[in-house]
């Protein structure tokens, strides 16, 4: 039997309210070392711990936003967020209304609250899928490349709609991605991942608010797109 290491030596220690991309090609690990922090997956070796205590399995302070909206196609847009609240049993009746409600005007869907996901952009689909991740109120935001099934356009504004709602929400956000441009639009830190290994691991001192069309002239942006490229 062949055994596949995914991950090895790896030792990463993220700071509350911190926004972390995690790069590299396919095979690397990315979506592994992820899944691990979801508890979807349990290493064989070592230790993915939350505050000290080491991860057991899925758990309320977790929400992950997968490539593919995953939306039901028989509930509404509401519907579709509301259910994160009926599964986590943290709200109902008014309250949970109240909370979808406020979810779908942060992602600007408020207005498409009653139409059915085959009405929507693939775009909207996941701002969607956003919404219902953050209506369980989460601390940690697992992200595994979400806007990758998107055409360059949607993918610009989605990651321009993710930096918005994150400098308002405050979340500490996981994101997995293959583009070095949208990991340094994004984050705070940049991990590169290598064979199973985190290669690098580089602070993104741009000031925020960040301007996506804008950090294309930064010389710092440029500076370290081309630091990465060069790691990979």
């Amino acid at each position: 039997m062949t055994v596949t290491t995914a991950l090895e030596d790896v030792d990463l220690t993220m700071r509350e309210h911190q926004f972390i991309a995690l790069v590299g090609a396919s095979g690397s690990g990315k979506t592994t070392l992820l899944r691990l922090v979801a508890g979807l997956m349990r290493p064989t070796i070592g230790r993915v711990e939350v505050d000290g205590a080491p991860i057991a399995g899925p758990g309320p302070d977790r929400a992950m936003v997968f490539q593919q909206p995953g939306l039901y196609p028989w509930r509404t847009v509401a519907g579709n967020v509301r259910f994160a609240l009926e599964l986590s049993r943290m709200a109902s009746g008014a309250r949970a209304e109240e909370i979808v409600d406020g979810q779908l005007r942060l992602v600007g869907l408020a207005e498409f609250a009653d139409h059915y996901p085959h009405q929507l952009s693939g775009g909207m689909q996941q701002r969607v899928a956003l919404a219902r991740a953050l209506a369980v109120a989460p601390e940690m935001l697992l992200m595994d490349e979400p806007f990758g099934a998107l055409d360059a356009i949607s993918r610009r504004r989605l990651a321009g709609e993710l930096l918005r709602i994150w400098e308002h929400e405050q979340r500490t956000v996981l994101f997995v991605t293959h583009s070095i441009d949208e990991a340094l639009t994004l984050a705070d830190r940049v991990a590169l991942l290598r064979d199973g290994r985190i290669v690098d691991d580089v602070e993104v001192e741009i000031p925020r608010p960040r301007d996506p069309d804008m950090l294309q002239e930064d010389p710092r942006f440029l500076e370290l797109r081309r630091w990465l490229w060069e790691s990979l």
